[in-house]
């Protein structure tokens, strides 16, 4: 590892972005995980449904994870919006025979009403509550980790300034847009974690990565605020941040 201001920075930019392997920060940043163990709870879902759907499912590794441990379901699918993630997750899943339907975030999800037990996303970017209802058969259950409203706030105030915390990803607005789309809540559970940053390479890899923390997010834009950062975290030892998570289970009326 680069220990300069310009190594640092030259290193993050450096490194690919494709997936969601966070291995590239160990020993360089931290985040405290949910107590709920998002894997284990879904994997024991799954073993309990005959078809399950992960949407927004990334490189798919998350998902294989729990498929491993579980009971094989006959009918497993998932979607993905980014090309590069979906042909690593096309590659991962394929042991499943997990089919990949490349499509928008916000588009309707290409398949038959009632054609799944279980839908199940992790940290998606778009929640389309009645699509979801739509797709689930009658009592099929939706399970979902999702990233709440201010999550790593810090970091995004730090280079922006002081930002409004916008409500659309809170708890409360999803429960309301759930049931409006003929969803019953049955579990909901949320946890602010501690998120800590060793080296400013951490930082700018992390804002590369996660692009709506500091949307336009570019160094050579905040070139001047990265030197302060870089020089707070040399004397401080760490820039902390928070996440916030929730997590929410409903069924379909």
């Amino acid at each position: 590892m680069e220990s300069g201001f310009e190594g640092l920075i030259a290193e993050a930019e450096a490194e690919p972005t494709v997936g969601w392997d966070f291995s590239w920060f160990d020993g360089r940043a931290t985040e405290e995980r949910p107590t709920w163990r998002y894997v284990t709870m879904l994997a024991e879902r799954i073993s309990d449904t005959s078809s399950v759907l992960d949407i927004q499912t990334g490189d798919g590794l998350v998902f294989a994870e729990a498929l491993s441990n579980a009971l094989a379901p006959e009918f497993v699918a998932a979607t993905e919006s980014w090309p590069p993630n979906a042909g690593r997750a096309n590659a991962t899943l394929k042991p499943f025979n997990c089919s990949v339907s490349e499509i928008a975030d916000d588009s309707d999800l290409p398949f038959d009403d009632n054609s799944f037990e279980l839908v199940v996303s992790r940290h998606p970017t778009v929640v389309l509550w009645k699509e979801i209802c739509r797709v689930l058969e009658r009592g099929g259950t939706y399970f979902s980790q999702q990233v709440g409203a201010g999550s790593n706030r810090e970091l995004t105030d730090y280079f922006m300034g002081p930002q409004p915390v916008a409500t659309r990803r809170s708890p409360e607005t999803a429960v309301a847009s759930a049931e409006a789309a003929g969803l019953d809540i049955v579990d909901l559970r949320r946890q602010t974690l501690e998120v800590k940053f060793f080296d400013v390479g951490a930082v700018v890899y992390f804002l590369r990565k996660v692009l709506w923390t500091v949307p336009g997010f570019s160094v050579l834009r905040y070139r001047d605020r990265l030197m302060d950062m870089d020089a707070e975290i040399r004397r401080d030892g760490a820039f902390i941040s928070h996440s916030e998570r929730f997590l929410i289970e409903a069924t379909k009326r």
